[in-house]
């Protein structure tokens, strides 16, 4: 059975689909058979994974209404062992159009059972909002992870996640749980993400990890030209702190 995490956080420009691509192409270039899933209606993991949106005639929000299976929406990336489940803009509307349907927040979890690849990770980018799509995702999910920026605000609202974690474990997905919490855009430079990171530490203690994601120009241009950090700059400092967190993830696992 793969380990299944979905990447959340209501709040947006936390660094969260930069880190679902990233963390799925350093899992891959470590030998593990991994599956990108774009749970955006934005689909930014999609097009920054390199998968041109405007190529792509079957995307998730096909597999949730049951209209396509798995293996006809699968599309292989550029990086060995990295396949993604793609999204476009027209998943916005499958919170509207299953509103009255039964376990509507299963569905996600009953299509991924469909995925006949054996894979060792299923890493799900979720949308930056508590919607239905995010729990779908949480239901699907083993755990969830929290990219936390380190700037003004970072905290206002990750205690409601948290709650909205809880509730899910108990009326949704007994076996969800908290893989962590991940120090994003971190500037040691600076007295606020020190300051920051010290809240963090003293009201999460060992839900954080312990590498942190620095601020990087690299890291902010790799999308743009659709590539992972890997492949746009795999020695840039970005590149190194995200392989450095996959292997942190993988001891942790073990």
């Amino acid at each position: 059975m793969p380990k299944t995490i979905c990447i959340a956080n209501q709040k947006g420009g936390v660094g969260k689909t930069t880190t679902a691509i990233n963390l799925s192409a350093a899992l891959a270039i470590l030998s593990k058979k991994t599956l990108l899933v774009d749970c955006d209606p934005q689909a930014n993991a999609t097009s920054g994974i390199g998968i041109k949106k405007d190529i792509i005639t079957k995307n998730l929000y096909h597999g949730l209404i049951g209209a396509s299976r798995a293996q006809d929406i699968i599309i292989k990336s550029d990086i060995e062992l990295l396949n993604v489940i793609p999204s476009k803009v027209e998943l916005v509307g499958f919170e509207v159009e299953l509103m009255n349907e039964p376990e509507r927040e299963k569905m996600l979890k009953k299509f991924l059972s469909t995925v006949e690849e054996p894979y060792d990770y299923i890493i799900i980018d979720c949308p930056p909002s508590l919607s239905l799509l995010t729990l779908n995702a949480m239901a699907a999910a083993d755990s969830v992870l929290i990219p936390l920026q380190s700037e003004f605000f970072a905290l206002e609202g990750l205690s409601q996640l948290i709650q909205t974690v809880r509730l899910v474990k108990k009326s949704v997905n007994p076996q969800l749980n908290i893989l962590g919490i991940l120090i994003t855009m971190f500037d040691k430079r600076t007295n606020l993400a020190a300051q920051v990171v010290e809240d963090a530490e003293k009201y999460f203690k060992d839900m954080i990890f312990k590498t942190k994601i620095p601020r990087n120009v690299k890291l902010g241009e790799a999308p743009s030209f659709g590539k992972p950090i890997f492949v746009y700059d795999a020695n840039s400092v970005g590149g190194k702190s995200y392989m450095d967190f996959a292997k942190e993830l993988l001891n942790l696992n073990r």
